[in-house]
């Protein structure tokens, strides 16, 4: 009996250091998020820093970032912007990273107006796949007017829950052929849109795909995804203006992936 008990003591003891050592595979987290960042050109020239900008250690964990009442008066305005970025193992097999980015109260030259928009992607990486599986749920407009008419946007969450990899989605952009719906890849990386519908017309309106084109004001870029191996960013809204202010900006952003170190090499 005494040496029956020994033998099953030893066998517990070598599972859980066999568990403990995949805890301890080196993994490189990164995820970053920003609420709002910008330069108006015209009529003055104002950079605008990124607004709740956040980064996760590389080491995983977890950081967040709040900003409030921010204001420049004539140009941008909102009430609360936040960012939560964090990065652990979900167990022995499987590392998740999460990047969120949430703006409120959101005035853009009293022409572009938001209740609450949302960024949010995750990604689970298995131990032993090269890549990880990245989705946008929970993405989301609440309450966005431009020109003060109400904007819905519909968003194909399942062009990411389907494609679990930058091979799968290039493959799917490919074949895409729909007139309304814009992307590129060259070089390993892709650019779409998760806009499956942008419900709003008014005089001046010109749409082309996830694009808005509006006279006298510029180009609203909605829910881009900027995709490469092992890697994906969501800009909820991105801004190109010309007339009468120019300015450049990004709405709501995000960008999380993750890689396996490298091994050591031997002898060191």
């Amino acid at each position: 009996m005494p040496a029956k008990r020994s033998k099953k003591t030893t066998k517990t003891t070598k599972t859980a250091s066999a568990n403990e050592s995949k805890q301890r595979i080196p993994f490189h987290f990164h995820a970053e998020a920003h609420a709002f960042s910008g330069t108006f050109h015209r009529p003055v020239l104002y950079p605008i820093a990124a607004q709740a900008s956040v980064s996760l250690p590389t080491i995983g964990g977890h950081a967040h970032s709040r900003v409030e009442n921010f204001r420049v008066d004539g140009l941008v305005r909102f009430t609360a912007a936040s960012s939560h970025v964090s990065g652990s193992w979900q167990n022995d097999e499987i590392v998740t990273t999460h990047a969120t980015a949430v703006i409120e109260g959101l005035n853009i030259l009293d022409f572009i107006t938001a209740d609450r928009i949302v960024a949010r992607l995750t990604s689970e990486h298995h131990v032993g796949e090269r890549e990880g599986h990245f989705i946008a749920l929970g993405s989301t407009f609440e309450g966005l007017k431009i020109a003060g008419h109400a904007v819905t946007v519909t968003l194909r969450h399942d062009l990411m829950v389907e494609c679990r990899t930058f091979a799968a989605l290039r493959d799917r952009l490919a074949k895409d052929k729909k007139p309304d719906k814009i992307s590129a890849t060259t070089d390993g990386v892709a650019l779409c849109s998760l806009a499956e519908d942008i419900n709003v017309q008014f005089p001046g309106l010109h749409k082309e795909g996830h694009i808005l084109k509006i006279d006298h004001f510029g180009e609203i870029s909605f829910a881009e995804v900027f995709a490469a191996f092992g890697t994906r960013t969501l800009t909820m809204l991105r801004l190109k203006l010309g007339s009468p202010q120019a300015a450049n900006g990004t709405v709501v952003e995000c960008t999380t992936n993750g890689q396996p170190m490298p091994p050591t090499p031997s002898g060191t």
